[in-house]
């Protein structure tokens, strides 16, 4: 089922070339994307009614959740799953109010007498998409809409696919009545990131899309960044490289490897390890947990497609190619795997020691599990209340700084040629001092 790489030999450019190239599946659907897109943006709701018709077979005469119905919601579940939740909501807040306080306003430099302060704005409505209709995952709900709101967004629009019956789970919505959701549309899908994107009319147009998502809702989100912030990363279908070693029963990373595996379709699953006997342990407690597992099929695909056991030199080999996978969670199970935090340039989240399994992160851990995939952790980052903020430099200019720096910028204004440029900095120097006195 998994792929063994002997990867030993390898080094520098030949290591890069020996590493197989991850695949959002054998057919690109870009052109797919546009056109339900366009459709959104021309007919509004009724491209949506049709298409959810088509894709999710339900025929819904409103889109809408109410709020009545997110309560009712989460009166009916159980009280424990409540109380999951709720924690859950706790964690994802504390650290994202710490995260917000680095963002405070504050002066950053007096540069040639222009006072340069920074401060961030929330936009003032985000939209967020979570996954559904086979499953359900209320904890995209609370890692995405709990951030917005600790961000100061005014407004939280959130879109979830309908399950068969037209319905939104119960465990959803209730997650959305706690994370004080404003609207809730059972839209899912490219169609619910274009209604999202362009508004029509019952979805209000928004300002930023988050969430995670199959290859079309990503796909979409990029397509639509030049209308609504998009974060940077592409936060498609799940990944995990898990680094481990005899350190570690092997059961827990063959669990490892089905937890990010069980998501569905497209994803990716390494084990990197130093130790032949361990990979081959691995292998053998995966298999024998696909036996019973709920979620065989989806497994399977994943890992007969994008699965790998890749056999190395050591502790640093491993995390190099690691880096050059650039995967959405990393887990290094393994004793004294703080020693390597150094060593780790490029993944969304990383897990460290035995007990990491990235199904923390996934839940309680407290950072958002909207992280990048597809390689994009080479320069993408995991959701913040940074991407519901917009960076701001305010710059007073003084007198004095008319009268240290404006001989530069007029000087590069004139190789420039542009006249109005330098004009305006040169009446300023020339017409006198307007300074109060």
């Amino acid at each position: 089922m998994l792929k063994s790489l002997d990867l030993r030999p390898f080094k520098g450019t030949a290591l890069v070339n020996a590493l197989p190239r991850p695949s959002i599946g054998s057919n690109d659907p870009t052109e797919a994307v546009r056109a339900i897109l366009s459709r959104v943006k021309n007919e509004g709701d009724s491209a949506i009614h049709a298409l959810t018709v088509e894709f999710d077979k339900v025929d819904l005469d409103s889109f809408r959740i109410g709020r009545d119905a997110m309560e009712q919601a989460y009166e009916r579940i159980d009280s424990r799953l409540r109380d999951a939740l709720e924690a859950a909501k706790y964690s994802v807040v504390r650290v994202h109010e710490e995260e917000l306080k680095s963002l405070g306003d504050h002066e950053l430099i007096d540069n040639f007498g222009m006072k340069i302060t920074y401060r961030t704005k929330p936009v003032y409505r985000a939209g967020c998409y979570v996954p559904g209709g086979i499953a359900r995952y209320p904890s995209s709900v609370i890692m995405t809409a709990t951030i917005a709101k600790v961000a100061g967004v005014k407004e939280v629009v959130l879109c979830v696919p309908p399950q068969a019956d037209g319905s939104v789970d119960d465990a959803t919505l209730a997650a959305a009545h706690i994370c004080d959701v404003d609207y809730v549309f059972c839209i899912g899908g490219a169609q619910a990131i274009g209604a999202m994107a362009y508004g029509t009319e019952s979805v209000p147009k928004v300002d930023v899309i988050v969430g995670p998502g199959n290859v079309y809702v990503s796909i979409a989100k990029r397509e639509v960044s030049q209308l609504v912030g998009v974060p940077s990363s592409f936060a498609g279908p799940s990944e995990v490289v898990v680094v481990a070693d005899e350190s570690v029963p092997p059961s827990w990373s063959a669990l490892d490897l089905a937890v990010q595996a069980e998501h569905g379709p497209n994803g990716l699953a390494w084990l990197i390890t130093w130790s032949e006997e361990y990979a081959l342990a691995v292998e053998k407690e995966l298999e024998e947990y696909l036996q019973t597992a709920l979620r065989k099929e989806q497994i399977t695909s994943t890992l007969e497609a994008q699965g790998y056991i890749a056999l190395v030199r050591d502790r640093s080999q491993a995390l190099e190619i690691s880096n050059l996978i650039a995967p959405e969670h990393l887990e290094l199970l393994y004793h004294d795997a703080n020693q390597d935090l150094d060593l780790v340039d490029s993944a969304g989240a990383v897990f460290i020691g035995p007990y990491g399994t990235a199904a923390y992160g996934d839940y309680v851990a407290g950072p958002s599990h909207v992280l990048p995939t597809f390689g994009t952790a080479r320069f993408a980052s995991v959701l913040g209340v940074s991407d519901f903020r917009k960076r701001m430099h305010f710059i007073e200019v003084t007198r004095d700084a008319v009268e240290q720096i404006s001989w530069a910028a007029e000087e590069l204004a004139t190789a420039e040629g542009l006249q109005a440029h330098g004009d305006a900095i040169r009446v300023r120097c020339d017409e006198g001092n307007l300074d109060e006195t």
